[in-house]
This record gives structure tokens, C-alpha cells and sequence, in this order.
């Protein structure tokens, strides 16, 4: 560990004392040492006072000077990196439900595939994660505000329902607009908690009609997102083998990878594809991850204060077997 690594490393400082102590106790020995030669019948005292002896009598303080170093270390407070449950964050779902999510090429079908993975995803969401929950096709609903309770949301992915058309742009500017009146209900001192737009889409946008710079298509709302510091990470989810039957025809599907990944750059969030249900699943335990859980700088004292304990009780043990008095 580097002194950086420490919350109060000016606790260092008492290793000078330790360091004292361990220069006085070794002028202590050789005064003891001399005054021995001086005094000292050396003939009767080899007899004595064995070598192994000698040496053994030094086990006590150096358990002792370890222990006071190791309690040392622990008052100047190291610190690790811990992943540790978020305890404020606001997350939007955004779930497209257009007609073609019909498509079997993921089975039973796209749909289900994907209440499936949300569902899931829903319920092992850490409980400080306030996530709410937006359908669109040619228009989008909020159905869920965002909120703690994942008994909601999850009865709300059970309601799905297909519908024509692909509005992804009005999907995400719902989302900004739901997280915005969240966080000025909830934003108190610490500000607005951090936000995240998950949106997974199998097709391209329709509304507006094939231009997704329009002032309300995907790519416009992308940057709008990012203008406010909210990623959108995009789940392309399907084949480019998908079919659906539309009024007795049979019609092409395909997954729309380029503009949902564009999406995701241009919003500051990530691409994440997925061409089965097991690899929806994986995409959203990934994402359950990144958004319920962070990466902080926590207290690692405690191993250097049981290391502490240890030495000191050892030395203390020692002390009393060796020379039957504490050091």
C-alpha cells in the first residue's frame, strides 16, 4: 500500500516511538551486557544462562514491537477498493413493445424473451436504486414512476402489449422527462442522484419516418441525454434473420445494431448486443452490476488490528513463559 492509500497517515508519526523503544531496548542489552561482563563470574554464568536462553528472552518485545507497528498501520487508516450497493440512483427501463418484437427468432418470441430478462433484471436491482419502467412503439408510456418497490414494475412488464411503430426518440425524452420530475422531488442537498437510461429496442425508428436527427428522433434525444449528464446504454436485441407477419405478409425484421449503438455513444452510455434470450439475460445482469453496485475506497483496518491483537497477546504469552513477568 502507498501512504496515499491511507486516510490518516499522519499516524505514521508513532513509529518514531516504536523505533525509539527498539533503539533503547538494544543500548538497554549491551549496558545489561557490560555491567554482566564487569560483575559477573563468566564461568558460572555460562552454566547459568545458556545461549538459547539469551536469545529466547528477546521473543516478547519483538511480538510486542510488532504489535505496536501493526496497530500503527491500523490507526493511519488503510484503505482498499470495495464494491459496494449504491444507496441513491434513478434508472429508467425503456422496453420496446412494436409490432416487431413478434419475431420468433429469439424463442417464444422477442417479447418474451425480453419480459423475461427485464423481469429478473428488476428484481436483483440493489434496493437503493429507484428504477422506473417506459413501453413504446408509436407513442411512449411511463408505467412506472420511478420508485423502490420492484413489485410494480415487474406486475407493469407482465402488461406489455405490441403495438405499431417505432417512436425511440419520444421513448427517451419520456425517460429524461420522468428522471427529471423525480430528481426535483428527491434531489435535496446532495443534488439529483445519478441517473441511467437502459433501452432496449430490436428495430429501427419510424417515427419520425427514417431521420434520427429529427429535432424528436433517437439521435437528437442521445444528445440531449448527454447535455444532462444521463447515459443511455442500448440493448440491441433480436437476429438480422427476424420476420414478423404483418396483414398476411410475411416481413423482415431485422435487429437495427448501427443506430441503437450510436445511441449509446452519443448519450455517453454503452452498446450492448443480443442475439438470445440467454445473452439478454447476461446483458442484464452485466448492467444490474454496473448500476446497483460502485467501486469506493473502504476501511481495511480490521486485518491489521486482528494481526495487532495476535502479536500483542502472543507477546504478553511469551513474556510470562519465558521470563514469567510481562514485558
Amino acid at each position: 500500500m502507498s501512504f496515499g492509500r491511507f486516510a490518516d497517515a499522519w499516524w505514521f508519526l508513532l513509529l518514531i516511538a516504536v523505533a525509539g523503544l527498539v533503539v533503547g531496548y538494544v543500548l538497554l542489552q549491551r549496558r545489561r551486557r557490560r555491567n554482566t561482563m564487569r560483575f559477573t563470574n563468566l564461568a558460572l554464568l555460562e552454566k547459568v544462562a545458556p545461549k538459547r536462553a539469551r536469545k529466547s528472552r528477546h521473543v516478547p518485545i519483538a511480538f510486542l514491537l510488532a504489535a505496536l507497528t501493526l496497530f500503527t498501520i491500523a490507526l493511519a487508516g488503510p484503505t482498499a477498493e470495495a464494491r459496494v450497493p449504491r444507496n441513491r440512483a434513478t434508472v429508467m427501463l425503456v422496453i420496446d413493445v412494436s409490432l416487431s418484437m413478434e419475431s420468433t427468432d429469439v424463442k417464444p418470441n422477442r417479447l418474451e424473451a425480453a419480459q423475461a430478462a427485464a423481469k429478473s433484471f428488476a428484481s436483483g436491482l440493489t434496493p437503493g436504486i429507484n428504477l422506473g419502467l417506459i413501453s413504446f412503439a408509436g407513442t411512449a408510456t411511463v408505467l412506472v414512476s420511478p420508485t423502490t418497490s420492484r413489485q410494480g414494475v415487474v406486475k407493469a412488464i407482465d402488461t406489455l402489449r405490441l403495438a405499431q411503430s417505432t417512436a425511440t426518440g419520444e421513448a427517451i425524452f419520456s425517460a429524461l422527462q420522468s428522471i427529471e420530475s423525480f430528481s426535483q422531488v428527491v434531489g435535496g442537498q446532495e443534488g439529483p442522484p445519478p441517473a441511467r437510461i437502459v433501452l432496449m429496442s430490436d428495430g429501427k425508428q419510424t417515427i419520425p419516418t427514417d431521420n434520427q436527427d429529427d429535432p424528436r428522433g433517437m439521435f437528437t434525444a442521445a444528445r440531449a441525454a448527454a447535455d444532462v449528464k444521463i447515459p443511455v446504454s442500448t440493448i440491441s436485441f433480436g437476429t438480422s434473420d427476424g420476420t414478423v407477419d404483418i396483414d398476411g405478409r410475411r416481413t423482415p425484421v431485422p435487429v437495427d445494431d448501427d443506430s441503437l449503438e450510436q445511441v449509446a455513444k452519443l448519450s455517453g452510455g454503452e452498446f450492448y448486443k443480443a442475439a438470445t434470450a440467454d445473452e439478454l439475460r447476461k446483458v442484464y445482469d452485466t448492467l444490474g452490476e454496473q448500476i446497483g453496485y460502485e467501486i469506493k475506497d473502504a476501511d481495511a483496518s480490521r486485518p491489521w488490528l486482528i494481526l495487532g491483537t495476535i502479536a500483542a497477546i502472543t507477546a504478553a504469552g511469551s513474556a510470562l513463559f519465558i521470563g514469567q513477568r510481562l514485558p
